[in-house]
């Protein structure tokens, strides 16, 4: 399928997700996972009304952002170093892969280097996998203490990563979960303001992430036409 073609594939099963679970299309968000593409295709990506691109290294992403001029709005989603921060801090508005302290304070520093806000969101390993990044559920409540006074750092969600599965289905306990902790930390007021977003679902899974309460969903195989997401 050409390009043209699969958006609006996708979009038709976005549409069908939203309906099916009493959502409205517009509460859902793609994030087009360009991370194996050419910058030319980025570039057809972006001229066909995606907005929101996703990369997950830094030496790969910075040229392309670059010779795009900083078109889009780009999220970081994979493993962040702290070494890293430096190369993603004005070029990336959102983090999709908070996971530690350490990287809150070097997000905060920079950002506040450059009088930026990062948006990001707490990546959480609900399934337990052990090649699975992220704090566990249990530690949320703590992680959301402990950067309550960051001031450049605004964690407006969770992220998560569900098993690779034969059946979508299988893995709709692990959004549902993500979403009922959503809530849950919500209950206890840890954030100045709710935490709103859900960043969850790829190709083989979106569909039950929507239904689930996915606000962002990272699509790269099924959107761009090749390549992997994290």
């Amino acid at each position: 399928m050409s390009l043209k073609e699969r958006i609006k594939h996708v979009e038709s099963c976005i549409q069908a997700a939203c309906d099916r679970s009493g959502r409205k299309r517009e509460d859902v968000n793609i994030v087009a996972v360009t991370k194996y593409v050419s910058l030319e295709l980025t570039r057809s990506v972006l001229d066909e009304g995606i907005v929101h691109i996703g990369e997950n290294r830094p030496q790969n992403a910075v040229p392309k952002w670059e010779a795009l001029q900083g078109r889009g709005v780009w999220h970081f989603i994979g493993h962040l170093q702290s070494r890293k921060v430096k190369d993603v801090i004005g070029r990336f508005q959102y983090i999709h892969s908070l996971d530690r302290l350490s990287l809150a304070l070097e997000l905060e520093k920079r950002a506040a280097a450059l009088d930026t806000t990062i948006l990001a969101f707490l990546q959480v390993n609900v399934s337990g996998e052990e090649s699975k990044q992220g704090i566990t559920p249990e530690e949320a409540t703590e992680f959301l203490k402990e950067t309550a006074s960051l001031t450049r750092v605004k964690i407006i969600g969770l992220m998560t990563m569900a098993p690779i599965v034969d059946d979508p289905e299988q893995a709709r306990p692990v959004f549902r979960k993500l979403r009922e902790l959503r809530d849950e930390l919500n209950a206890q007021g840890l954030t100045k303001e709710p935490l709103t977003e859900l960043s969850m679902g790829m190709s083989d899974d979106f569909e039950v992430a929507i239904e689930e309460g996915a606000t962002w969903v990272r699509l790269g195989t099924l959107l761009v036409g090749k390549g992997e997401e994290t």
